[in-house]
């Protein structure tokens, strides 16, 4: 009987497949986020607003808020697939809406 020896794995070869995949997940990941933040409008914030607002969203460890910050995101996500042509509603209409609704969460999660 004849044995057959197998190949051996070129595990840098795999390495660099994971790592090339890895890249290609976190630009897609950047790209996503960039996308997000113009489409909710935050693209109007200056950078430092934007990153202030997102520290303290990121520090919230308030249940509730978290909570209905998903509520809302989620029915942001839900309008948008239902309509594509409220853009310029949102900049209108959904503008003031939006402060009123952050400006709650944001003021009580500075004071906590």
């Amino acid at each position: 009987m004849e044995t057959t020896m197998r190949k051996p794995r070129d595990f840098d070869a795999e390495l660099k497949a994971l790592d090339d995949k890895a890249r290609e997940l976190k630009a897609r990941k950047v790209q996503q986020l960039g996308e997000l933040v113009i489409a909710t409008g935050a693209d109007a914030l200056t950078a430092e607003e934007l990153a202030g607002a997102l520290i303290v969203l990121a520090e919230t460890k308030d249940a509730g808020k978290r909570e209905a910050w998903a509520k809302r995101g989620a029915a942001f996500f839900q309008g948008r697939t239902r309509r594509t042509a409220p853009a310029p509603d949102r900049d209108t209409g959904g503008a003031p809406a939006q402060p009123g609704g952050a400006q709650p969460a944001s003021g009580g999660a500075g004071a906590a």
